[in-house]
């Protein structure tokens, strides 16, 4: 098992403070992780095909229509989408909003990875699940790091 060169086998636990907080960190983003990876799909689906329908976005995600409807009722509840009968699902300007920034935390997250020498498809496919874990100082490290790089 890999370990980082700062941890050993034994050492004791941190203060539960910091643990704590560092667990509901984790909490948080995988309570959002999902309306993040909808709100980006549905703004892929209207700037590419014109429309956001509950059938395409359950299929592109691999879930049951009823999952999505379930979904797509919870980003209409945080006020991140609207859904009108026969016509589809639109992101509101805070949907929007929403779906740039995961856009733009994902690309950050392959082009990291794609930099270290991971291959494309598995840096695509990692940054799916990173991207939603991944702290603004990270984020900046990262940026910091490319752009070193340049």
């Amino acid at each position: 098992m890999f370990m980082a060169s700062n941890e050993r086998a034994g050492a004791p636990l941190e203060p539960e403070a910091d643990q704590a907080r560092r667990f509901g960190r984790m909490r948080s983003a995988r309570a959002t992780e999902t309306l993040e990876d909808y709100a980006e799909l549905i703004a892929d689906l209207l700037d590419c095909e014109g429309e956001a329908r509950a059938t395409d976005i359950a299929r592109r995600l691999g879930v049951s229509h009823v999952t999505a409807v379930k979904a797509i009722g919870r980003l209409k509840r945080e006020g991140l989408a609207t859904a009108r009968p026969y016509r589809g699902v639109f992101l509101t300007e805070a949907g929007r909003a929403l779906a740039e920034r995961v856009r733009a935390r994902h690309r950050l997250v392959v082009d990291l990875l794609i930099a270290v020498g991971v291959p494309e498809e598995d840096a695509e496919t990692d940054a799916e699940g990173i991207e939603h874990y991944v702290s603004p100082g990270t984020l900046e490290a990262f940026a910091r790091f490319l752009s070193e790089r340049r």
